[in-house]
């Protein structure tokens, strides 16, 4: 896979994208009504204002995943289910690394994500509690270099 920015006509596919993603990895730890409240829309709001900030990792020329980078700090890394364990979020990972990211979060409970990350050299920095979609959340604060 090859790891392109994004541009601002990406955002339609990433957030189809991200909806995917988001129900598929967060389905065991966030309630219904958060999950559905996460739509295409939703994601695509979010992103009119920081596709700039997006790298897109493509199979060919269709987005296949996608990372959020503000600053030093990964917001979120997603590849669609249907293209999970071809290397897409590795190269995404590594290119964000290459950019100075730093840290990033995650869910406490989400070990799919939480084995990738440690597989590829981030460790966790601590776990702490915080309000998301309205309830305190356990999540885990990564850091690499």
């Amino acid at each position: 896979m090859i790891v392109r920015p994004a541009g601002a006509d990406d955002i339609p596919a990433l957030a189809a994208i991200a909806e995917r993603s988001y129900r598929a990895a967060f389905e065991n730890i966030l309630e219904p009504d958060v999950l559905e409240s996460r739509d295409a829309t939703f994601f695509a709001t979010r992103f009119a204002s920081s596709w700039e900030g997006m790298l897109v990792a493509c199979s060919g020329e269709a987005p296949a995943g996608f990372l959020l980078l503000t600053g030093g700090h990964i917001d979120m890394l997603f590849m669609d289910p249907a293209a999970s364990g071809r290397g897409g979020g590795a190269a995404l990972l590594k290119e964000a690394e290459q950019r100075d990211a730093r840290t990033l979060e995650c869910f406490r409970d989400n070990h799919a994500a939480r084995h990738f990350y440690e597989r590829h050299g981030w460790r966790v920095e601590r776990e702490y509690d915080r309000e998301f979609a309205g309830k305190s959340r356990s999540f885990v604060l990564y850091a690499k270099g």
